[in-house]
């Protein structure tokens, strides 16, 4: 049977797709819960909360499913060396972003600054033992990885180049993520820039299957029976969606986001740095291609995200979504369902007709 695979005999799981563990409060434990409870691998992304809203959200899913689910964490959730920038390059962002702001009637904000968290999230991920702990932008420390296996977790890195599947596979991963570049979202690369790690997923898929021995999750650009099928022809052990679950009622996209992933918008999408300061795919906007080419004027992340904030706030209730990133995968058009429960069972179905099981 097409669903009784690799990934499903080690996580435990019905049938061979995982949600894509959205960060930024798109997941919700009800996506999760959902996801799980109709037999594939639920998935919520941690890296933008805290410590005790992790433990606080972990005790809300396992009310909602004994199913296992997958926590996912940032392991480098930082480029801004000491925190910060200095004051000229502080003043550089300013003079781009200056016309966004005077249109949605905002004083430009203060200088961010940050300080990474990653090790005191990690630890409360190892208290709670989810069945899988995923993770992007990295590799944690070999300690870390140990802990996690003392705890009997699951361990899933995400590769966008071969070399990155190599080393997750090196360090002891249990499963890998082959994220093509069709993904809506960041892109999750460690080894390289973004920009030059855009390998599509297929291609990608078939590299890291003969390079690799363990089960490859292929990601991006999948949405359908269709796609499902067609990552397991070329190897793939299971399947990771992102867009078809981010546009379902159970995720955390404003009901504007959800529309957009529906309209003819959805058609056009593009990878931008200019909201978060890493690269990141999404709807296409006017902003993101009116700052193209301007990346060296932008902050490193997450200091982009947090001066961006106010003027996200101020567009969405203004309704100038022209000034608002919408993150989605390329095959946004071909979205059909509004319910998790439903697009897990249309994908399900569908899959089986077409592998003839």
């Amino acid at each position: 049977m097409w669903y009784k695979t690799k990934a499903t005999e080690l996580m435990g799981i019905d049938y061979p797709i995982l949600q894509g563990p959205f960060g930024g409060g798109l997941s919700t434990p009800e996506l999760v819960a959902t996801v799980s409870n109709t037999g594939g691998l639920g998935g919520y992304g941690a890296y933008s909360i805290s410590p005790q809203e992790i433990y606080d959200m972990d005790q809300r899913i396992k009310a909602l499913t004994d199913k296992p689910y997958n926590l996912n964490l940032w392991v480098s959730d930082t480029d801004a060396k000491d925190g910060t920038v200095s004051d000229e390059a502080f003043e550089q962002t300013k003079a781009v972003f200056k016309p966004y702001f005077d249109e949605a009637g905002l004083e430009l904000p203060a200088k961010p600054d940050f300080k990474t968290r990653f090790e005191n999230q990690v630890q409360v991920i190892l208290d709670v033992r989810p069945r899988v702990f995923s993770f992007v932008f990295g590799i944690p420390s070999p300690f870390i990885l140990e802990e996690a296996r003392k705890r009997g977790i699951l361990l899933v890195g995400n590769a966008t180049t071969l070399d990155e599947a190599i080393a997750l596979e090196n360090a002891g991963v249990d499963a890998i993520v082959a994220s093509g570049f069709e993904a809506g979202g960041h892109r999750p690369s460690f080894l390289e820039p973004a920009e030059l790690s855009t390998t599509g997923s297929f291609v990608l898929t078939q590299l890291v299957r003969e390079k690799v021995k363990l089960p490859v999750i292929a990601a991006g650009g999948i949405a359908s029976g269709k796609g499902i099928a067609a990552a397991f022809t070329l190897g793939a052990d299971a399947v990771q969606i992102g867009t078809a679950f981010l546009a379902t009622e159970e995720s955390g996209a404003l009901p504007a986001h959800r529309e957009a992933l529906f309209s003819d918008a959805a058609k056009q999408t593009l990878l931008t740095r200019s909201y978060t300061g890493r690269l990141g795919r999404g709807i296409s906007n006017r902003l993101a291609k009116e700052t193209s080419g301007k990346e060296v004027q932008i902050l490193p992340f997450p200091l982009q995200t947090a001066f961006m904030s106010s003027l996200r706030k101020a567009a969405l209730a203004q309704n100038k979504y022209d000034l608002v990133l919408f993150w989605s995968g390329q095959i946004a058009p071909v979205l059909k369902h509004r319910k998790a429960e439903e697009l897990m069972h249309a994908l399900i179905e569908e899959t089986g007709k077409l592998m003839g099981s």
